[in-house]
């Protein structure tokens, strides 16, 4: 079947046949029992594991196909992680309540001074802060790198969280006893670096969701977060009717990279 489909002849390239085809065949629902790994998909089609491999790479960020650490790929379920506008959410439960698998790699938890995150937090300058910064994944895949600022004087408990897979919002409860109540955020579509693309396996061509978030605990600022979200796997809604609408602030600037 794979030897009548991909023209070596043709300048499109042998994997985006392959993605193509394969494409043509999940929608066809060929592959509902079972997905057919590398070395299967290589043997029938007549085609290196490099291109099979490409191929499935672009499967994997349509979110068709999803291939964990030493397992199989198969068909997955729908990977956009939709959020409403106006709404306090969690990541975290965001991707939980699809079902999906969340884990979080910590690239830093420490203490540290920043001058500029505690003027927006309102406290003075060289205020210790306690600073996460996590690499987020849905079924294994990268979501978002995920950095966040709080203030040491409520936030110390949280020194000794593993934060692979649980909610800083829910430790913050628990631990802390502060529970996030509102606040501001500002989301901006924005192009990645090449080291925020390899990070995040960012297709080329997809840009990405920068989001700003001052999070408020009765009003007081607690929590100053930058995401950095692919924009293939996640959009945001808003609700609105004819009589009050729903308020839009389009502000001009330099986009920020997060």
């Amino acid at each position: 079947m794979g030897t009548s489909v991909l023209d070596r002849r043709s300048h499109t390239p042998l994997w985006a046949q392959l993605h193509a085809d394969l494409l043509r065949r999940v929608g066809a629902g060929h592959f509902d029992d079972a997905f057919p790994g590398e070395l299967a998909l290589a043997a029938e089609y007549k085609v290196s594991r490099n291109t099979v491999r490409e191929a499935l790479r672009r499967l994997r960020a349509d979110g068709l196909v999803v291939a964990g650490r030493g397992q199989p790929p198969r068909l997955g379920k729908p990977t956009e992680i939709t959020q409403p506008i106006g709404a306090l959410y969690s990541l975290f439960a965001s991707v939980r309540a699809l079902g999906m698998d969340q884990h979080s790699v910590v690239r830093t938890l420490d203490v540290r001074a920043d001058g500029v995150v505690a003027v927006r937090l309102g406290l003075e300058e060289s205020t210790p802060l306690l600073y996460l910064e996590r690499l987020r994944l849905a079924n294994d895949e990268p979501l978002a790198v995920d950095r966040v600022w709080l203030p040491k004087s409520v936030a110390a408990p949280l020194r000794g969280v593993d934060f692979a897979d649980t909610s800083l919002y829910q430790e913050l409860d628990a631990r802390c006893g502060i529970r996030l109540t509102g606040g501001q955020e500002q989301i901006r579509a924005v192009i990645p670096t090449p080291a925020e693309r390899r990070l995040l396996d960012i297709p080329i061509g997809v840009a990405a969701f920068s989001i700003h978030r001052l999070g408020t605990a009765d009003g007081i600022a607690v929590e100053w977060r930058t995401t950095l979200v692919r924009g293939d796997r996640f959009s945001v809604v808003a609700d609105f009717s004819a009589r009050a609408g729903y308020q839009l602030d389009v502000r001009a600037g330099t986009p920020n990279q997060t």
